[in-house]
């Protein structure tokens, strides 16, 4: 996947389209579908993959994987509003030449209809249309863990990316949430939602190294959710993630966040100048995107195929229960 380009028009056209008829956005969810659609759906998937091609010589894969359980639910709705800001700044800005974006859902495996959604990496207006089949459930277990673990395993073992295979770049993968992974994957979870036969749980732990190694890997804790600014839940991700971990003040600048971070891993700004790009493109977010970015740094060296990142320095071994 990942063919085509990008045009606001489109996207523009749509809207009025949808405005005009009265069609919701998330026609799929809003007109009461509570199963994963067909095209999201992560059963028997065997890769998802993100390719170099004459048209995207250089593809950079980004997945956006967002809890929406409770007070989540409102996240890919603010995703689909401001995509033409998010593509606005990766392409215009040239933050990345040739980005192929993922979106995912994410639910709770112990109780939820639709624990795992995941789209296809798409460089086109195909993203609107992701969006627009996730079902939103709003469910969640209600204990502060969602199957963020399961969602990771899938972008571990189940994503095929250019960018690490042929050119030795780890892709971006952004999780938006409140809550806490598991603590572990879960074999019948796994047989479940995904298809996969484990011999043994894996742990939380192994599984995160084993997506880092593939992934420069970030978790976003938004204001309005439940459990925004808790000091528990900050703390448990960065024990996984280090730096990696944005608090942020304002859930509408949650795609100006993952655009001014990409630039900065790829390199192409500092925070400064991505904050007066901000400006440029007429966003009022770059208060909040500065204080959240504050704890973020710079530059990804390239990682030889196979190797391990320089922030990962143990050896590569999956721990097991």
């Amino acid at each position: 996947m990942g063919s085509g380009a990008w045009s606001t028009d489109v996207y523009d056209a749509a809207d009025r389209y949808r405005r005009a008829t009265g069609k919701s956005a998330f026609a799929y969810s809003d007109s009461g579908a509570r199963t994963v659609h067909k095209a999201l759906d992560p059963k028997g998937v065997g890769v998802r993959e993100s390719r170099d091609s004459d048209e995207h010589p250089d593809s950079v894969a980004i997945a956006v994987l967002f809890d929406v359980t409770g007070s989540m639910g409102s996240v890919p709705r603010v995703l689909q509003q401001k995509l033409p800001q998010l593509l606005g700044l990766l392409l215009r800005k040239g933050y990345v030449t040739d980005p192929q974006i993922l979106f995912g859902a994410i639910g709770d495996a112990t109780c939820d209809r639709a624990p795992l959604q995941v789209g296809q990496f798409e460089s086109d207006n195909r993203l609107d249309d992701d969006l627009g089949r996730f079902v939103l459930e709003g469910g969640g277990g209600g204990q502060m863990t969602e199957s963020y673990e399961l969602a990771m395993y899938f972008m571990a073992r189940h994503t095929s990316i250019d960018c690490h295979e042929k050119r030795g770049k780890r892709g971006y993968l952004f999780i938006i949430g409140d809550e806490q992974a598991y603590s572990r994957v879960k074999i019948s979870e796994v047989r479940d939602v995904i298809g996969d036969e484990l011999t043994e749980p894996i742990k939380l732990r192994a599984i995160v190294e084993e997506v880092r190694r593939k992934y420069d890997t970030y978790y976003i804790l938004p204001a309005g959710s439940s459990y925004a600014g808790n000091t528990a839940i900050l703390d448990f991700w960065r024990d996984l993630l280090g730096q990696n971990v944005i608090a942020l003040d304002d859930l509408d600048a949650v795609c100006e966040t993952i655009a001014l971070t990409i630039g900065l891993g790829e390199d192409r700004i500092d925070l400064d100048e991505g904050l007066a790009d901000l400006g440029e493109v007429g966003s009022a977010a770059a208060g909040t995107v500065g204080k959240a970015l504050a704890r973020i740094g710079g530059g990804r060296a390239p990682v030889a195929r196979g190797a391990t990142p320089p922030d990962l320095a143990a050896p590569v071994s999956v721990e097991r229960l």
